[in-house]
């Protein structure tokens, strides 16, 4: 049997052993190519996430919806994500391509994500930072004995913004909080910062002053992820080179968070078709201590074996 069958069937039989003690959760970075060039490939991973939605307790898409912030192509997002509206809870964040005049990030001009993920949508415990719009937001999910906290910060977070989401971590300082973002980590797994290419900074709304200032993953980190002791896990896209990242740091309590790069993308080194349909699959088991990485194309039916996709961390101090 081949690595990348035992892998697969590694794979099968993980997905297949879910457990009340944690989250299965997918993550789906940078829509963007499929929405502009290859629809049906966008539209195969939500179906099979769909047949399979049993075994997945949530779905989050990192930003980059789209590649030109069109009609057109939100309606082949929108259509997609129709297949899971009733079956997997899941929640979406705007990456720079999703932001301003033909998704440049000139300006912070968010409207056609609020027309086709109006926060009206939304449903359960959650808040907004801005009444009526999607692009900021906290969601509760309870699975088993455990409540955690889904948090969504736009593209290059502004002052205010984190400002407002560190009250919220505060707020919920006995829930542990899944943060993701579009613009976080890099690609030689350091954090997004300065000398870096694709800084939120070197958009238009990097322009923005006081309390609308831009934040870049190093900022992030240091203004909200590293003073509150209950963001354990944040994820991003954006970036391209590889396309993936990881590291592991203490928080000011001490306590280790878990921060990931993904993007499969047009223009990530070795693409085909704008990502052939790559997701990562996050299973997180707060009994065993683990968090599982694994990185499937439903599309291809394929784990991929390159480097940095599979692996997990152990021996996880979930709580405080």
């Amino acid at each position: 049997m081949t690595n990348n069958r035992i892998l697969l069937l590694l794979f099968v039989v993980g997905l297949y052993s879910c457990t009340s003690s944690g989250l299965t959760i997918a993550v789906l970075p940078d829509t963007q190519t499929y929405a502009q060039k290859f629809p049906h490939i966008v539209d195969h991973q939500l179906k099979w996430l769909d047949s399979n939605s049993r075994k997945f307790d949530y779905v989050l898409q990192l930003g980059d919806l789209t590649q030109n912030n069109v009609d057109s192509e939100w309606v082949v997002i929108r259509n997609a994500f129709n297949h899971i509206e009733n079956s997997i809870p899941y929640s979406i964040v705007a990456g720079n391509h999703d932001l301003g005049n033909n998704g440049r990030a000139d300006v912070r001009n968010s409207d056609l994500f609020n027309k086709y993920f109006p926060s009206s949508g939304f449903s359960g415990t959650y808040g907004l930072f801005e009444d009526g719009k999607s692009d900021n937001f906290w969601k509760e999910f309870k699975k088993g004995n455990n409540t955690w906290i889904i948090m969504g910060l736009e593209f290059g977070p502004r002052n205010e913004v984190l400002d407002w989401a560190d009250m919220v971590a505060k707020e919920h300082s006995d829930k542990t909080i899944i943060l993701f973002t579009h613009g976080y980590m890099y690609s030689d797994s350091t954090r997004l910062g300065e000398g870096d290419s694709w800084r939120p900074q070197a958009y238009g709304i990097g322009k923005d002053t006081g309390t609308k200032a831009v934040n870049d993953g190093e900022q992030i980190w240091e203004k909200l992820v590293k003073p509150n002791a209950n963001i354990r896990v944040v994820l991003s896209g954006h970036v391209l080179h590889s396309g993936v990242g990881t590291r592991v740091d203490d928080n000011d309590a001490g306590l280790p968070v878990y921060q990931l790069l993904q993007n499969y993308q047009e223009g990530v080194r070795g693409s085909e078709n704008g990502g052939n349909g790559y997701m990562r699959i996050m299973k997180i088991n707060t009994k065993k201590q683990t968090i599982n990485i694994s990185t499937y194309s439903p599309y291809l039916r394929k784990i991929h074996d390159g480097s940095g996709q599979n692996f997990e961390f152990r021996n996880i101090k979930f709580g405080r």
